[in-house]
């Protein structure tokens, strides 16, 4: 979109309000409102804000910082119309005062990333899978566990009561300009997936954040609480956010696919998937980044917790689905939507590129469930296991010099810092559990 096409709609839909929206590290959406009296400074990128005020951003006498708008990401917000005062938003890069790119906003490192990989001759294609819970709220308005549904995968009404919620989600997220491909009720009671179509990498990134906001948004007005905390329940599946990803040549072909391969995949797919594999415990921290995040990542569920690839096991890390020629790609199964989607592309792309760069070969892929499998069967075919806890997770992180290239070093030691703060609440807390199994023992 240019800056005239964008007055224009403001002008038609009587837009009063605009959203300026960024993305601090963790991945949380922030906004800067402004009135329409401000619109044309803000389109031209001169609206400033406090960055102290954001965690991992900046110290205070580095305080002023401009947000830059993409035009391309303006949009109407369907549900914030109000008597025909409509309100928008765009998605902005986050500029120090002398108006060079910070290198601590995430989106501003995604394109970084990005651009390195086109001096290489590639674009990167993504589609994520961010599942939610649908849970009742107390009589104050606060989120309970309780769900609103009895209905599991694939469930239609009347035992999946969400499903009304579910489509005027879609219907907003569609007027929003997403193109919905499908949608249903997910394995565990109140958990739902919805799928949009594909995109680059940036556009991927801004509509997963954008999505989880819109959510939330119409849950509310539901009376719901949508929540995309991997595992808010013990004892049934946690929510995924499966990474549907593929390179593409400069000249718009697939570079994964290749019809003479016996899997139809490329040398670029298969050093792709190397890397993907090879760097797979260093991405966890940032794929998987909550103490909470741990207790999705178990054995006996549908969360792979096993570094190796297939096209047919879904228990393995990475499966390559069925589809080829531009539909060619692989499917990371092990970020959970909590994830900043920035951050996770970012590492996601290099990890796999840096397969690319050596030409490296990856193992054999394991078509049988390694779920079944002994400890020593996955050591014989070299099956290494995710990291059980953030802090096991972090640690891999630290060591990768990998990591600190592709998150910056702003980023890398804020991330780093921001977890290990989070994991030592942790360890101190004192939580329900030892309660209840210790209290009247001891």
């Amino acid at each position: 979109m240019t800056r005239e096409e964008i007055m224009k709609i403001v002008e038609e839909e009587n837009i009063q309000y605009f959203r300026l929206q960024f993305v601090d590290i963790l991945g949380h959406m922030k906004n800067v409102a402004v009135p329409k009296s401000q619109i044309g400074k803000a389109l031209d990128g001169q609206m400033m804000f406090d960055g102290s005020s954001i965690d991992g951003f900046v110290r205070i006498n580095e305080s002023d910082m401009y947000l830059k708008p993409d035009y391309n990401t303006f949009c109407v917000l369907p549900w914030r119309n109000k008597n025909g005062r409509g309100v928008a938003r765009i998605i902005c890069d986050v500029h120090k005062a002398d108006e060079t790119p910070f290198e601590g906003c995430p989106r501003v490192n995604l394109k970084r990333v990005l651009a390195e990989a086109k001096e290489l001759g590639y674009t990167m294609n993504v589609g994520t899978e961010a599942e939610f819970f649908l849970f009742e709220q107390d009589e104050k308005g606060r989120a309970t566990t309780i769900t609103n549904d009895v209905a599991n995968y694939f469930s239609l009404d009347p035992e999946d009561s969400g499903n009304d919620c579910r489509r005027e989600i879609i219907e907003t997220l569609e007027k929003m300009g997403f193109e919905i491909e499908a949608s249903h009720h997910e394995v565990a009671e109140g958990q739902h997936e919805i799928s949009f179509k594909y995109a680059d990498a940036l556009a991927t990134a801004d509509n997963t954040v954008t999505f989880k906001w819109v959510v939330k948004s119409i849950a509310r007005q539901y009376g719901l609480h949508a929540t995309f905390m991997p595992k808010p329940i013990f004892g049934v599946n946690g929510s995924g956010m499966h990474t549907n990803q593929s390179l593409f040549n400069i000249d718009g072909t697939n570079a994964f696919f290749d019809e003479s391969d016996p899997l139809q995949l490329s040398p670029v797919a298969y050093s792709y998937i190397a890397g993907s594999l090879k760097h797979a415990l260093v991405c966890t921290a940032v794929n998987n980044p909550l103490v909470n995040s741990y207790k999705r990542l178990v054995p006996g569920y549908e969360a792979p917790v096993y570094a190796a690839w297939s096209a047919s096991n879904r228990s393995a890390l990475v499966r390559i689905p069925a589809s080829r020629g531009l539909s060619t790609r692989t499917e990371m199964r092990s970020p959970d939507p909590s994830c900043n989607p920035y951050l996770a592309l970012a590492m996601q792309l290099n990890a796999g590129l840096d397969g690319v760069r050596n030409n490296a070969t990856p193992p054999a892929a394991v078509d049988q469930d390694i779920f079944s499998m002994s400890n020593a069967e996955m050591d014989e075919v070299g099956i290494k296991v995710l990291p059980g806890s953030l802090k096991e997770a972090v640690d891999e992180l630290k060591g990768s010099p990998l990591a600190k290239e592709t998150l910056g070093a702003h980023i890398f030691e804020k991330f780093i810092e921001a977890k290990e703060k989070e994991w030592e609440s942790y360890r101190i807390a004192v939580t329900n559990w030892e309660i209840e199994e210790y209290l009247n023992v001891y």
